[in-house]
């Protein structure tokens, strides 16, 4: 009996002991948000002010997304997020043209996390900063090759005396799986379209066939052609003999940058600063009044560019395709078809803009926004614009716009699909695993990882996969107003830039989002509007205090990305995205990483 009443006693203390500890937990997880809201509160009373004569300072230090969905309502907006949105900096770079107390940009910025397009977006915005009559100088002790085009764009450009810049032209690395799959006794089951080469070719075979690098090396050329006519205009050089100095490494080291051209002197930080101060009619002896590019998108915000009762709706789809719901970096037909339906309900929006970056995904997630935006434009009328890639899944939600707009450098195209299911029958031989299977009909059982794909599947998944590729050409063939043959030849999962797609059609126009929001405003037939953005993003504390799940699954990411280093973490990735992916797939063929 006491034995009994002894552990009912020791199983109270026990649960008293939880609960205790689990109100301790409460208490503290409490008192942090209350110190936390305590010090945005104070922040917000002693918020950055912008002094007379200042100079703003570009220095990008978080990745760069299109858009963050940052609510400035919102006390946590800033807490938990670690990206930059492309929409508040090219805000804040247009706001400080006008803004008087803003005498001039200096650009000091290494290693910029953003793509190209994005990139080309930003420097897009310096130059027309440009026309205001103030100053833009860059200053870096290394540039790497995106850093030197975004810096090119300055009135005068400066490299430390012992520093280095990269100008050697641009390369691409596809990473191939077929001796892993040997050796683990794991392969990908690949159905594809027959004329669709390139999409599983990693995991086909070992080397690149010839028709890959041709395609590969074209979208290269296209995109460097297009940095190096930029480059050249800003620093009055020709694209020709921007070229020879890629080619011998002409500006490897900083006395040869300056020499050739690629800027206009080397000296140290303190000398840089002696320059900035004549430029902006500061006395030496002063100090000079930096804002930075973070405190300003504070200020910035608060100044709106687009003013009208009318409005344009842009909704901004970024990420890979998934089935679902999605969020800030996934497009999932949940979050992007209530934004479309929202933007058409409200009748003070009357046209739309859908802002795509992505890769692509999930084919069945394509159609069913490729079917929100047919019945959008329907009743308004909608415009793309589109980012760094916008291709196969990216591309498919695309077509169906009334009109198209992409960047000279976004990767478009890639208009296929295929499918890959892994299958680990080798690696079950070799462990001692046997994987026995009942069912109550004939095709019951049609799939399992342990067994060899039966021919009766592969011909099921051959079927789908070649139901989605004819879909997808007829909705090109639609919305592009060619016939399916012609959408065929453009097809088979070649990727074109924004100008090669251009020249194609398979885009309308070349130009920014801002250009593609005054293109819908003229479809809409409306002068003056403001902007209506969607959709409104959870802010990283929110989804913190959400799922404390997703905040530790983040913290391992982060751990193994360390111990790993960033190109074996990139390749873990890419092979765990290739496992995880259902369905019929409408993706780029391989992640194409630009050096």
């Amino acid at each position: 009996m006491w034995r009994i009443y002894n552990e009912i006693l020791m199983k109270f203390l026990r649960n008293l002991l939880a609960a205790i500890i689990g109100c301790l937990i409460a208490f503290g997880v409490l008192f942090g948000m209350f110190l936390i809201f305590a010090a945005l509160l104070g922040s917000e009373d002693g918020e950055k002010t912008i002094k007379s004569n200042s100079v703003l300072e570009i220095q990008i230090q978080n990745p760069v997304q299109d858009y963050v969905g940052r609510d400035e309502s919102d006390p946590f907006a800033g807490l938990f997020q670690q990206a930059q949105g492309l929409n508040e900096i090219i805000h804040a770079i247009k706001v400080a043209k006008n803004d008087s107390k803003i005498k001039g940009i200096s650009i000091n910025n290494n290693f910029i996390i953003a793509g190209l397009s994005q990139t080309q977006a930003i420097r897009n915005a310096l130059e027309d900063f440009k026309t205001s009559g103030k100053f833009i100088y860059a200053y870096a002790d290394i540039y790497v090759q995106k850093d030197f085009y975004l810096a090119s764009v300055a009135d005068s450009l400066f490299l430390n005396e012992v520093g280095s810049l990269d100008f050697k032209g641009l390369s691409s690395e596809v990473l191939f799986y077929k001796d892993l799959q040997e050796k683990t006794g794991i392969k990908m089951e690949v159905i594809r379209h027959g004329k669709y080469k390139s999409a599983v070719e990693p995991y086909l075979t070992n080397e690149m066939s010839e028709a890959n690098r041709t395609q590969i090396k074209e979208l290269l050329n296209s995109l460097w052609g297009s940095m190096v006519d930029e480059i050249a205009v800003s620093r009055n050089m020709s694209s020709e003999n921007l070229n020879v100095i890629a080619d011998t490494l002409g500006g490897r080291m900083p006395q040869l940058a300056k020499e050739s051209g690629l800027v206009d002197d080397v000296l140290f930080f303190d000398q840089y600063e002696h320059k900035l101060k004549n430029a902006a009619k500061i006395a030496i002896e002063e100090d000079i009044n930096y804002v930075s590019l973070e405190d300003y998108i504070d200020t910035a915000n608060k100044t709106k560019l687009y003013k009208g009762d009318d409005k344009i709706a842009v909704i901004y789809a970024q990420g890979e395709i998934l089935y679902g719901e999605g969020g800030p970096d996934i497009i999932g037909q949940g979050i992007i078809n209530s934004s479309l339906k929202k933007a058409r309900e409200d009748d003070a929006v009357k046209a739309i803009v859908l802002r795509v970056n992505s890769p692509g995904g999930s084919a069945l997630t394509s159609d069913i926004i490729w079917r929100e935006i047919e019945l959008t434009k329907a009743i308004k009328p909608v415009v793309v614009s589109m980012g760094d890639v916008a291709a196969s899944g990216g591309y498919y939600i695309a077509v169906g716009a009334d009109k198209i707009f992409a960047e000279p450098t976004t990767i478009t195209g890639s208009i296929g699909v295929f499918g890959t299911i892994p299958n680990a029958t080798e690696l079950a031989e070799n462990i001692g695993i046997n994987a026995e299977q009942v069912g109550t009909n004939k095709n019951s059982v049609d799939y399992s990882l342990f067994e060899p794909m039966t021919d009766g599947f592969r011909n099921m998944m051959q079927e789908s996969v070649e139901g989605t590729y004819n879909t997808f050409l007829e909705r090109v063939a639609e919305g592009r107003k060619i016939t399916v043959a012609e959408a065929d030849s453009m097809a088979q999962g070649r990727v074109w830039s924004g100008i090669d797609a251009k020249n194609l059609g398979l885009v309308d126009e070349l130009g920014s989002l801002d250009d593609a929001i005054k293109g819908a405003a003229e479809l809409a037939d409306v002068a003056s509007y403001g902007i209506k953005i969607f959709p409104k993003y959870k802010s990283g504390f929110e989804r913190f205090m959400e799922d404390y799940g997703g905040a530790s699954s983040k913290i391992k990411q982060d751990f193994i990305r360390e111990e790993l280093g960033l190109e074996a973490y990139s390749i873990l990735k890419e092979v765990k995205a290739a496992m995880g992916q259902e369905g019929v797939q409408a993706r780029v063929p391989f992640v194409l990483s630009i050096k």
